[in-house]
């Protein structure tokens, strides 16, 4: 039983966090957001291309898919199998969303970069370096109008506030490694941040997110 509960989370929160949001937002418009834009799709796509309505709606849903497995599936999981172990079952089912989020089922395992999606699970997990972390993301934002840079700080503060504040070593790993994960996603933002042709929140012409 005990391992059911594990597999259960694994899977319940990887197929809550494949539900492809963005995609879905666009089709409806009769927009494939994956060929316009920066073909990703995440909230900041859809935003740039559909407007701040669908653009909230998905920032939204996107966090919550990270949110509700962590608040509720486990514990939930925990109460019909109580030799689980609560934390852990909200730990597996909070990374298997993200996972969910970037690599969905769905659309041939291509899917967002995880920052919206992170922030639901880490809301749920670990809510003090979430704040700092989305500080740093409001700070770099307000700085540069870079979307990009403001979320690849932020992927970089949740980890070491984790590692500067008294947390479990297994919390400090995991939020390393996802950390990592999300700025791996931005190479191309990088990329294009190191030429200076990524593009600002508010410029005339935005093409990539």
């Amino acid at each position: 039983m005990l391992a059911l509960a594990y597999i259960a989370a694994v899977l319940t929160g990887y197929f809550c966090g494949s539900l492809p949001t963005g995609f879905l937002v666009a089709k409806a418009k009769g927009v494939d957001i994956r060929s316009v834009g920066s073909g990703n799709i995440g909230a900041t796509n859809v935003f740039r291309i559909l407007g701040k309505g669908p653009g909230v709606f998905v920032l939204l849903t996107d966090a919550l898919k990270g949110l509700l497995p962590v608040i509720w599936l486990a514990p939930a999981l925990s109460a019909i199998d109580g030799s689980a172990n609560v934390e852990w079952l909200r730990i597996t089912a909070g990374i298997s969303a993200i996972f969910g989020h970037n690599y969905t089922c769905w659309l041939r395992f291509k899917g967002g970069k995880g920052i919206a999606t992170s922030a639901g699970a880490f809301l749920g997990l670990t809510p003090g370096p979430l704040g700092i972390a989305f500080a740093t993301w409001l700070i770099f934002f307000a700085l540069s109008r870079y979307v990009s840079l403001a979320s690849i700080a932020a992927a970089a503060a949740l980890p070491i506030a984790t590692w500067c504040l008294p947390f479990e070593t297994p919390i400090r790993v995991i939020t390393t490694i996802i950390g990592v994960l999300a700025i791996l996603k931005h190479r191309a933002n990088i990329t294009r941040l190191l030429a200076g042709t990524e593009n600002r929140i508010g410029t005339k012409k935005e093409k990539a997110a």
